[in-house]
């Protein structure tokens, strides 16, 4: 096992008291990152091509987009310019979100179900190499302590839905090894992260296994994976981020400054992490960064077959 290494991050990059910061997504083309604040209903874009001087007060270089619905992720269009138009998982299904307008336009529904739709909303989720869409659903916050009722859902370009794994709690990160033959997927509230064998051809997963066991309070969260096949997985309750490897093994740890730490992105060997309000904890909520020396893969776009692709644009 290599040798273990700890980072410590003091302070937030911009401190936006979010109350429930979630799925960073770094935009190349812009210099911009962009992240959702699930509880506001707010979809947060910051430039970076100038230094924030005031952690409190970003300014110009924050555009916050005020939405009507709690949004869990969102998704790059093969074809379609990020800056105008992106994927996302909102309440009801995925759609399309107009970035100018706020707009929504429905693509498809997670279930057949309105009591479902009025229960469940979207989590975590992101694209795989093939550009399916992979996404998790669980309660909502208005029914208060998440229920078994939530599902892993694939989404391919016709937008053909297939369910994947039921009776979730807070289903979150979902990634691939660097050979994509192994699937990682976090279940929160079981308090693992579990691993299956993946066919990149069909996307079909099978051979579900324990790949890793927080042994204390936290809970995973949200994960990225280096060029080094690493997972960089958020500790939800606990204040810090765990590098763990392909074996499962922890051989490494970012410090955080408040608790409830969420899900982090790439940018370069920059990790960005975003966080969640704690009572009491100044600094909860704020979005961080640190440099941890290696990179991490690129994100995948959604490949959106002719039909629905003519739908979007």
């Amino acid at each position: 096992m290599a040798e273990f290494k700890t980072w410590t991050v003091t302070k937030p990059y911009i401190n936006l008291h979010c109350a429930l910061g979630e799925a960073p997504y770094y935009e190349p083309s812009t210099n911009t990152l962009r992240f959702v604040d699930i509880k506001k209903k707010r979809l947060h874009t910051l430039s970076l091509s100038a230094p924030i001087a005031d952690p409190e007060n970003p300014g110009d270089a924050l555009h916050t987009l005020e939405l009507d619905t709690p949004v869990g992720v969102t998704a790059d269009i093969e074809g379609v310019d990020p800056s105008q138009k992106i994927l996302v998982g909102y309440k009801r299904g995925v759609a399309v979100l107009d970035r100018k307008t706020g707009q929504y336009e429905l693509l498809k529904r997670f279930y057949d179900s309105e009591a479902n739709d009025e229960r469940l909303r979207s989590n975590d989720g992101t694209v795989d190499a093939q550009g399916r869409f992979w996404i998790g659903t669980m309660n909502d916050f208005w029914v208060g302590a998440p229920q078994p009722e939530g599902n892993l859902f694939r989404f391919g370009g016709d937008l053909a839905r297939s369910e994947l794994r039921s009776g979730l709690i807070i289903p979150n990160g979902i990634g691939w090894s660097l050979d994509e033959k192994t699937l990682y997927f976090t279940h929160s509230a079981e308090h693992q992260i579990y691993a299956f064998d993946y066919a990149p051809s069909t996307g079909d997963i099978s051979n579900e296994r324990v790949f890793y066991k927080h042994p204390t309070k936290g809970e995973p969260d949200g994960f990225a994976i280096d060029v080094e096949g690493n997972l960089w997985q958020c500790i939800y309750g606990e204040g810090k981020v765990l590098r763990i490897n392909p074996k499962g093994e922890v051989t490494g740890e970012i410090k955080m400054p408040c608790s409830n730490i969420t899900c982090p992105v790439f940018m370069g060997t920059e990790l960005w992490i975003t966080t969640a309000a704690e009572e009491g904890e100044e600094l909860s909520g704020g979005l961080f960064k640190v440099d941890v020396g290696v990179a991490g893969l690129p994100p995948n776009q959604f490949k959106a077959d002719e039909v629905v692709l003519k739908k979007i644009v």
